[in-house]
């Protein structure tokens, strides 16, 4: 089973052109970077996986992940490049095909599109999104970007997202498109991921977890006139110990990706090297 890390920076970022260039040494599959573009100071909205749900400090701290990937990409060539997740209500749909594009070009297809609709009700709007309707405006987003991806001009008319005849360059190196990754555990993720999606990332996984998605997805996808083996399945933030990786891959996960954190740049690599000695 493939294994990849997610980067999560202490007060200061940590440079991914040095964590991903030991990353691809090492043998790590793939770099995956969150994103939030603020954190409302003020907000009712629950973090999810936190204990009484206050939102923790690092989500304000979280770097651009197309600018710190790009940095990435430019050191490394096996390197699988993630974004864990791309907020797509909060981004124009427009600006977002050409910056999934021009890294997926630049880093020779190896740009991974996991997405997802967001989880805090202020930051959405402040970004522009509408909460209550988040999931279809993340659908209309990614049939506005697929057509852009696939045309030579492409024009969309939705609810949300409405353009006349447009030309959008590069195209991407992977085709149709990059992998597009959702995360989530309800029977609507799994619609969604047969209806336009090409893998599963879900958060806090255990053996059992991925067993029931699979067979859900299997299904799913059978009933769509999908092939199933066309439905990556990643363990996103999955324990480092080989064992529980091992299990996972054994229930169904076809890759895992586990947390790197570091206060430091030096810490970061330390504990990337240690990570590396536990996992793979």
């Amino acid at each position: 089973m493939n294994i990849g890390i997610s980067l999560f920076s202490g007060r200061q970022p940590v440079d991914t052109a040095v964590v991903a260039q030991k990353a691809e040494t090492l043998g790590f599959d793939s770099l995956w970077l969150g994103e939030h573009p603020v954190i409302p100071v003020h907000s009712s909205s629950p973090a999810p996986g936190t204990s009484g749900g206050s939102i923790p400090d690092f989500y304000s701290r979280l770097v651009d992940p197309f600018v710190a990937l790009a940095r990435a990409s430019a050191v490394t060539t096996k390197l699988k490049l993630g974004t864990g997740i791309t907020l797509i209500p909060e981004r124009n749909p427009l600006l977002l095909a050409k910056e999934v594009a021009t890294l997926d070009y630049f880093s020779k297809g190896r740009f991974l599109f996991g997405i997802g609709a967001g989880w805090n009700k202020e930051e959405t709007e402040i970004m522009g999104g509408n909460f209550a309707h988040r999931w279809t405006q993340t659908r209309e987003a990614i049939e506005a970007m697929q057509a852009l991806w696939a045309n030579e001009a492409a024009e969309y008319h939705g609810t949300y997202y409405d353009f006349p005849l447009v030309r959008s360059f590069p195209r991407p190196v992977q085709q149709p498109h990059p992998p597009i990754f959702l995360g989530g555990v309800a029977q609507q993720v799994f619609k969604r991921i047969v209806a336009y999606g090409n893998g599963w990332m879900p958060t806090r996984s255990t053996p059992e977890l991925i067993r029931q998605g699979r067979a859900v997805l299997n299904e799913l996808a059978v009933e769509a006139g999908r092939d199933p083996k066309s439905i990556t399945v990643l363990a996103y933030i999955a324990p480092a110990e080989r064992a529980v990786l091992q299990s996972l891959a054994e229930a169904g996960a076809d890759a895992a990706v586990v947390r790197l954190e570091g206060e430091s740049e030096a810490a970061a690599l330390t504990r990337l090297e240690q990570l590396a000695q536990e996992v793979l």
